[in-house]
């Protein structure tokens, strides 16, 4: 009795939790203080801050500040022209001293002196090494700008306005940890006759400038409607305009998409990168052919320059 008693406790606490990431998320930008989210989350801010702590690995203030500081390098990268205090104000610093104080605090150096191109290339080797074994790292390496020998191409959608129900992964790049994650949503899916929807994957963090065990993936599935229990999240994702890009192969046609989206497409595109989550849009079920073929839509959330 015990033990069942801890385990929906501990179900309990995932969910919340998880809406304070996702209130967290949408108001990066506004002031959050540690009563607002312990509201959010349905606990008092005294154990709220225990409870985050001992779930997350960070404190909440610990927690917000490297989502800030993430988000405005993930700006340097992909807004170079955009001024430093508009990006401190975007992150939800005060200010533009206060935002360079807790960036050199952090990288070393203030923004205006960090080198974003060498960070990324050193998180892009990271990531190519936990994806790919000694025999096959070749062929995820960068698709240079310019070129498209897979013959890519573009086509600009309005997407409406999505529920997803979705399971948070931790540390998505260890083995097994996403399919696993697909295969307990799936099994939700189908016992309420959902599993023919619309699935995605999307992950909230670059991989080239966040640390891969603090990377948040999440393996969703459209909905009419979701009350979130447990480990089922829902979140509500606004209508978009989206950047589709259609993708059967193995994991490095995938991320050659991915590179010649941002490095060729996108640069020449009169659009920038709009502040949401890069879709994975299953076509079919998720790992529907197996570990090694993906049949999937890439889609990235785009806006007028």
């Amino acid at each position: 009795m015990r033990i069942d008693t801890e385990n929906e406790r501990g179900a309990d606490y995932i969910e919340r939790v998880n809406r304070a990431i996702d209130h967290i998320v949408r108001h990066l930008d506004q002031p959050l203080p540690l009563e607002d989210v312990a509201r959010v989350a349905y606990f008092s801010p005294f154990h709220f801050h225990r409870i985050f702590r001992t779930m997350v690995g960070e404190t909440l203030s610990q927690f917000v500040k490297r989502l800030r500081l993430e988000r405005a390098l993930y700006l340097l990268s992909h807004h170079p022209k955009k001024r430093l205090t508009d990006v401190a104000l975007e992150c939800g610093f005060s200010s533009s001293s206060d935002f360079s104080r807790s960036f050199r605090q952090r990288y070393g150096v203030p923004p205006s002196a960090f080198d974003i191109e060498t960070f990324r290339a050193n998180r892009r080797e990271e990531w190519t090494a936990a994806m790919s074994d000694a025999g096959t790292w070749h062929r995820l390496e960068r698709l240079p700008a310019g070129e498209n020998p897979d013959g890519f191409e573009i086509e600009l959608r309005t997407l409406p306005a999505r529920t997803v129900a979705y399971i948070r992964v931790a540390e998505p790049f260890r083995p097994g940890a996403v399919d696993g994650t697909a295969e307990r949503l799936i099994a939700w899916a189908e016992e309420r006759g959902l599993a023919d929807g619309q699935w995605l994957g999307y992950m909230w963090d670059d991989p080239e400038i966040v640390a891969h065990a603090d990377c948040r993936y999440d393996v969703g599935l459209e909905v009419p409607d979701v009350e979130p229990s447990g480990e089922i999240g829902r979140f509500e994702f606004p209508e978009m305009t989206v950047a589709q890009v259609e993708v059967r192969g193995t994991i490095d046609l995938e991320q050659r998409a991915i590179d010649w989206f941002f490095r060729t497409w996108l640069p020449s595109s009169g659009y920038v990168p709009a502040d949401q989550p890069n879709f994975e849009a299953w076509i079919g079920r998720p790992f529907a052919h197996g570990f090694e073929h993906f049949e999937i839509l890439g889609q990235f959330p785009v806006k007028r320059a």
